[in-house]
């Protein structure tokens, strides 16, 4: 391939995570396009933030955390999250000069020669020593299958969709899914709706108390469990419980976040339960989460019978030479932070032929 570019690093991403690699890269002397290169497919700087729906204010944002050597300061909470953080994102990646290229849609990254990857994307294949994953997970949204969904005549869509509530005026809307945006979901429907149902497969766990930093590493400890394990990651929300805040208490005391078990099937006007239960619904709103958007790293076969990748710190166990960070432990803003840092550490050792620590 005589058009095949060689550089040390890829970075696959421009989120938090990405970012977060590309600066430490940046910071012990890696050069952007000469070192390292980072590729993003998203149309401009904000990672998944940009895609956020309107109403999701940065006052609503759960921890947003700074990225590395730039503080985001002075940010109006009223603002849609969405502008807030596309900006710093943006401003982020001109101050450290990170030269992301945009938008280039990796398609595959195989084993290459001399222990090489090759990156395939729509702007051409580069030959990299080593590979820092940053794809998250927005690009995945996972929509369960029920009996009857292709009969429904009204309208699903999944959080990834979103619009923001208005668009939902006068309508009875279903809500599945019993993490955050399920329940900011209901919150924000319910001046709207002509009605709102709520349903999960499990009983939501509310969790009384400050989120203490003893109660973060014990979550983060179970999904980083999981992972070494080669199994699927889960978030970290699924560990912790949701906080039981003022907005939440009142909406639980109002009416809206009165939870019922999933529904059975789907019929072409509502849902239906199997006690002969029915609700009608215009609407089913799947807030049902992601899944790692990892298929472009299928042709390494990394993945585990368990179907996940197994992964020690950030490296894929399978192969050295690839990173994953904001994967499973690290899909937080300050997880991702931490293995961008961690990853850097590792290829440097990789890439001077220093054993690698476990």
């Amino acid at each position: 391939m005589n058009n095949t570019r060689e550089v040390d690093v890829v970075v696959v991403g421009a989120g938090q995570a990405g970012l977060a690699g590309a600066y430490h890269l940046r910071r012990t002397g890696f050069e952007p396009e000469r070192d390292f290169v980072v590729l993003d497919h998203a149309p401009a700087p904000g990672g998944a933030w940009q895609f956020r729906w309107p109403s999701l204010t940065y006052g609503k944002v759960h921890g947003m955390h700074a990225l590395p050597g730039m503080e985001l300061t002075d940010a109006d909470p009223a603002r849609p999250s969405a502008e807030v953080i596309a900006e710093y994102f943006a401003a982020y990646e001109r101050a450290f000069d990170l030269r992301v290229r945009r938008p280039v849609d990796v398609k595959a990254v195989r084993e290459g020669e001399c222990g090489r990857l090759l990156v395939e994307t729509s702007d051409g294949v580069w030959s990299t020593r080593a590979l820092i994953n940053a794809t998250g997970t927005w690009d995945r949204p996972f929509w369960p299958r029920y009996p009857g969904q292709e009969t429904f005549r009204g309208r699903q869509l999944h959080t990834a969709q979103y619009p923001g509530p208005e668009e939902f005026a006068g309508l009875q809307v279903v809500v599945v899914g019993g993490g955050a945006s399920g329940t900011q979901h209901l919150m924000e429907l319910a001046p709207y709706a002509a009605s709102t149902t709520w349903v999960t497969r499990r009983p939501p766990v509310f969790r009384e108390g400050p989120f203490t930093e003893d109660v973060g590493r014990a979550a983060v400890a179970l999904v980083e469990e999981r992972v070494r394990q080669g199994l699927p990651p889960k978030s970290v929300v699924s560990v912790t419980g949701l906080p039981l805040n003022d907005a939440i208490r009142q909406a639980i005391a109002g009416g809206v976040l009165d939870r019922q078990p999933m529904f059975d099937r789907i019929t072409p006007d509502g849902v239906d339960w199997d006690d002969g239960r029915h609700v009608d619904a215009d609407v089913i709103l799947w807030a049902t989460g992601f899944r790692a958007a990892i298929d472009h790293l299928a042709p390494l076969k990394l993945r585990e019978p368990g179907g996940g990748i197994r992964v020690e710190g950030t490296r894929a166990v399978a192969d050295p030479r690839v990173h994953l960070v904001g994967y499973g432990p690290s899909a937080s803003t300050i997880g991702a932070n931490r293995a961008g840092r961690a990853a850097v550490r590792d290829i440097r050792r990789l890439l001077a032929g220093e054993p690698v620590a476990a």
